[in-house]
């Protein structure tokens, strides 16, 4: 399929960001690899992008349809801060993860609940359209009136069982409804509240994405990306109210990364199986260690996870590392055709759905190829690093500075007084300062992330 974009050269990336009541796990933020891949190799082939990111602040329950509390009441709760403490808080630090994994931040980051008045005007014009109606205290989307409801995720409304999928709400004319509105009759504790015309109360999850999308890059957007598990309840219901009220086709393209999978489970917070990227920190592994892990398989395909797999995905990526400072020693200059066959070869793989494991065996190639000289390798590898954002250009650095060599000094004095718990505690502030440290039979190494 040929990509084409709504103007000429320009594209407009929408991705669902963070409901901000916790930390993000590695299976979310493998989903932030993949948009990052896609935003970069977008602008490698010459568009100018604009990525809008929504921050859920509000209004996501515990279900993804419309019943439980609002996670960030739930996270508050077993914190003991307030709702908008923990909301910054843990907005702070999926932004320091995505900083460590060397994603791009979005051009435009939208909480939403900065933006209530944008989400009451959106609710406005779906009743206006007859799309929405009031009842019980809150306001709900009416999935009879949209026709074309659940194509992206394949329903057929006349096959599914009220009940099999959310739960049957009384107040609504059809199960499959849902809120886009909650006043304070059904969630008396919710603690972020507004006046609207319909009482006060709060957004429901969904018309979020639709109100800011629109408020920032207009009623139509070429890429909208997410999730695997956005697809059943929250885009088919952000397709739903978007298309409902501007009257058209809302987005172009949908791409959706699948899931990181512990053996047979998806990782998830609701059933408590999940890693975060300070605990892979803890068992000795970088973010770029787990970057590199999630480039070897496709973001359309699970990607199991295991320590083991992750510790090869270190030792690859300390043979490449090793690869590029071998280079500099033994400048050869040959190849510069062979040097532009790899370079079609990496850009033509991420043409063909973002094929980063396909990209990635052609840095195998080349880094490897004997024809090639190591100059054309150098270029190549931080060329292909425009993507991948291993981090390839502090490679080259060749000391560290007085401060560190400090800690690398102590960190040894620590492991020869087999005081294990104060090494790993210095191996943390290496790590936090941008340095990997690995203890091997010939010694400790060190390198920069």
């Amino acid at each position: 399929m040929e990509f084409a974009t709504i103007e000429h050269d320009k594209v407009r990336l929408y991705t669902c960001g963070p409901t901000v009541y916790n930390y993000a796990h590695i299976g979310n933020l493998r989903t932030y690899i993949f948009e990052d891949i896609l935003r970069r190799t977008l602008v490698r082939f010459g568009y100018e992008v604009r990525h809008v990111m929504n921050i859920t602040d509000v209004g996501h329950l515990t279900s993804d349809a419309d019943t439980g509390e609002d996670k960030m009441l739930v996270g508050a709760r077993q914190t003991g801060m307030t709702v908008w403490e923990i909301a910054r808080l843990y907005e702070e630090k999926f932004f320091d993860d995505l900083d460590s994994l060397n994603i791009l931040p979005p051009h435009v980051r939208c909480r939403a609940t900065e933006h209530i008045p944008e989400i009451i005007a959106f609710i406005e014009r779906l009743l206006e359209k007859g799309h929405a109606y009031q009842t019980g205290g809150n306001v709900y989307f009416s999935v009879d009136k949209f026709q074309r409801y659940g194509e992206l995720a394949l329903l057929k409304m006349d096959q599914q069982v009220a009940g099999a999928r959310v739960v049957v709400d009384e107040s609504k004319l059809n199960p499959y409804d849902f809120v886009l509105w909650f006043t304070e009759s059904k969630f008396p504790n919710q603690e972020m509240k507004w006046a609207s015309p319909w009482g006060t109360g709060f957004p429901g999850w969904h018309i979020e994405c639709s109100a800011m999308a629109t408020r920032y890059l207009g009623d139509r957007i070429d890429i909208h990306c997410g999730g695997i598990d956005h697809i059943p309840v929250h885009h088919t219901n952000e397709i739903a109210q978007s298309e409902a009220a501007l009257g058209h086709d809302w987005v172009n393209y949908w791409m959706h990364g699948e899931f990181l999978i512990l053996k047979e489970n998806k990782m998830s917070k609701s059933s408590g199986t999940f890693l975060t990227l300070e605990e892979l920190r803890k068992r000795g592994f970088t973010a770029s260690d787990y970057r590199y892990f999630c480039l070897g398989t496709h973001y359309r395909h699970n990607l199991e996870f295991s320590w083991e797999a992750l510790q090869g995905a270190q030792n690859a990526l300390g043979r490449l590392r090793n690869f590029y400072l071998s280079w500099e020693n033994d400048p050869g200059e040959q190849g510069s055709e062979l040097a532009e066959i790899y370079r079609r070869a990496f850009d033509s793989a991420l043409s063909q759905d973002i094929n980063a494991p396909q990209a990635l065996a052609t840095v195998w190639n080349m880094a490897r190829d004997t024809e090639l000289g190591n100059t054309h390798k150098r270029i190549l590898l931080s060329d292909f690093d425009q993507i991948m954002a291993l981090g390839v250009e502090k490679w080259r650095q060749k000391e560290l500075p007085l401060e560190l060599q400090s800690l690398m000094a102590l960190r040894e004095q620590a492991r020869a007084a087999k005081n294990f718990a104060e090494a790993d505690a210095i191996r943390i502030k290496l790590l936090e300062a941008g340095v990997g440290v690995k203890d091997t039979a010939e010694g400790t190494q060190w390198y920069f992330l």
